[in-house]
């Protein structure tokens, strides 16, 4: 429901952002549908929008910002604690669960006309992406799955060629642009035959499938694994090269049951030398990557990708599924 609400309060934070835009997601959905998410203590609603974009309208003298300047918020922030994690500023890898998140947990999101925050907890973009600056959080997603990947890679010989992408959804096509810069042979699967996902995939240089992952004989070095999807996760966790690195970002759901062969898989991860891991969120370092990335990335592309845009009175529509729905963004200014 559209409400209102007070305006920032001044101990929140001494930068005034007004809200340009929130990009929505998965996660949005299932808030929605109470099946996740945590209202601030005291609140019994809780303000949606984790994926961001705004401009300054106030700052103080020697915070590194001023008015006008182009900013996201980051999400998660570190633990009261902190745990060590948290301390060390990789409030991504928070060990004791006590991290809060804008929009998600137990702090209220950006899609609210103006928020406050200090100054560390927002990321300063360059003007030129104005444009296509709300897919920076999603963009911190995969910017750290792909650093991880990197890092794991560095246990042994790693000269990757093949990379395979599963789900074409936002994150998947962003994964696929990381993988592209990255000069990887990228192959994208999906499920869609037709529309705008194939034609972004195939712009960006890479290769797009409908079959499964384990039918099409491609046999990759890097797997990231973007739909959550049971049966494709299992698809995936089979089909890697020798010494393959899967990295999964897609949440699944639970309770339902999947036949596996457990000794079948345990054999291919041992002999094949493989690695599967697990990856969500992002730390400062990985917006600082991921802003490199939507920089280097063609902005016509990147605006093709945020296919729906939606005003805020019209938000009951931005969460109706369209068929050609590839990001949908509300517009708040």
């Amino acid at each position: 429901m559209l409400r209102e609400v007070a305006e920032p309060a001044p101990g929140q934070g001494p930068v005034l952002v007004e809200t340009l835009a929130v990009g929505l997601c998965g996660t949005d959905m299932e808030i929605v549908e109470a099946q996740y998410g945590q209202a601030p203590p005291g609140q019994d609603f809780l303000v949606l929008g984790h994926e961001n974009l705004g401009r300054v309208r106030e700052a103080p003298s020697g915070s590194g910002l001023a008015e006008g300047d182009l900013v996201v918020g980051i999400v998660r922030r570190p633990d009261p604690v902190p745990c060590k994690a948290c301390a060390a500023g990789e409030w991504d890898m928070c060990r004791n669960s006590q991290y809060t998140e804008h929009g998600i947990k137990g702090l209220d999101g950006f899609a609210r006309e103006r928020w406050r925050a200090e100054p560390e907890a927002m990321v300063k973009l360059d003007a030129g992406l104005a444009a296509v600056g709300v897919l920076l959080e999603p963009t911190t997603i995969v910017a750290k799955a792909w650093e991880q990947v990197e890092r794991i890679g560095q246990r042994a010989f790693f000269d990757p060629r093949v990379a395979v992408v599963t789900g074409a959804g936002p994150v998947g096509l962003l994964a696929a642009l990381l993988g592209v810069q990255r000069g990887l042979e990228v192959h994208v699967f999906d499920v869609v035959t037709e529309g705008p996902k194939p034609r972004l995939v195939r712009d960006l240089g890479a290769v797009y499938h409908t079959e499964a992952v384990t039918d099409s004989g491609v046999k990759a070095d890097i797997l990231v694994e973007c739909t959550g999807v049971a049966s494709v996760i299992l698809d995936v966790m089979e089909s890697g090269a020798m010494d393959a690195i899967t990295c999964l970002t897609g949440v699944s759901g639970t309770g339902r049951e999947t036949g596996v062969d457990v000794g079948a898989m345990n054999r291919h991860a041992v002999l094949g030398n493989a690695v599967v891991f697990g990856s969500v969120n992002a730390n400062r370092r990985h917006y600082d990557a991921a802003a490199g990335a939507l920089a280097r990335a063609d902005a016509a592309w990147l605006g093709r990708l945020m296919n729906r845009r939606v005003p805020l009175a019209g938000y009951r529509d931005a969460f109706s599924h369209h068929a050609d729905d590839v990001k949908v963004v509300l517009d708040l200014h």
